[in-house]
């Protein structure tokens, strides 16, 4: 239940691809049933975040999806782990230049038609559902792909970038509970498989 692939596919999902689009159209049906998908350490917390999501279609979210994502403005959380790790708060930066080279050796290429650096946050998480599905994480060495990720690549800068998301201003509090829903999906990964995400200088 802890590597359900369900969870993360919906999240990934959100933080990726536009609110209109197909694949969160499928998706957005299961948003309210997010509290049973998951052994949480807190599932009151959880349902309380559910029971606060407003009752709106997903293309209500377009004004929030291009402020936090597309760059409408002045972005409030930038989606890209490059911003967070490299001192000059680029896209494709080092930080972004080395996950692509981890992410070749297991021959994951982005094959979405939306053109986003590989450090894209919902993309990243979409890039552990393939790795603990494809491999998994009781298997060495090839299982700790997904452990790899998360400790050196995703974690580092995620509970930042999803502190931002959280305080963003936006229309509707959809992505925001997205946000702490996420913070909540990731410290329990981090907990129940005993990870210690390699600590790393932010710079936003």
């Amino acid at each position: 239940m802890l590597l359900n692939t369900t969870l993360p596919r919906i999240l990934g999902a959100c933080f990726y691809y536009p609110p209109q689009s197909d694949t969160v159209q499928r998706l957005w049906p299961l948003l309210p049933q997010i509290a049973e998908l998951f052994p949480w350490s807190n599932p009151a917390k959880i349902a309380r975040y559910c029971q606060q999501m407003p009752s709106i279609q997903p293309e209500q979210l377009e004004y929030d999806f291009s402020i936090l994502f597309e760059g409408q403005g002045e972005m409030p959380a930038p989606p890209w782990g490059s911003v967070y790790l490299d001192k000059e708060n680029i896209l494709m930066g080092d930080s972004t230049l080395q996950y692509r080279e981890f992410l070749s050796t297991f021959g994951l290429v982005n094959q979405s038609t939306i053109r986003e650096p590989e450090d894209q946050f919902g993309l990243m998480l979409l890039a552990w559902v393939h790795l603990i599905e494809q491999q998994p994480v009781t298997k060495l060495p090839s299982g700790e792909a997904a452990l790899v990720l998360l400790t050196e690549h995703l974690l580092p800068w995620a509970y930042r970038y999803l502190e931002l998301v959280s305080s963003s201003q936006t229309e509707h509090q959809v992505y925001p509970l997205l946000a702490k829903i996420t913070e909540c999906y990731l410290q329990t990964l981090q907990t129940e498989l005993g990870l210690f995400p390699q600590p790393r200088e932010l710079f936003r």
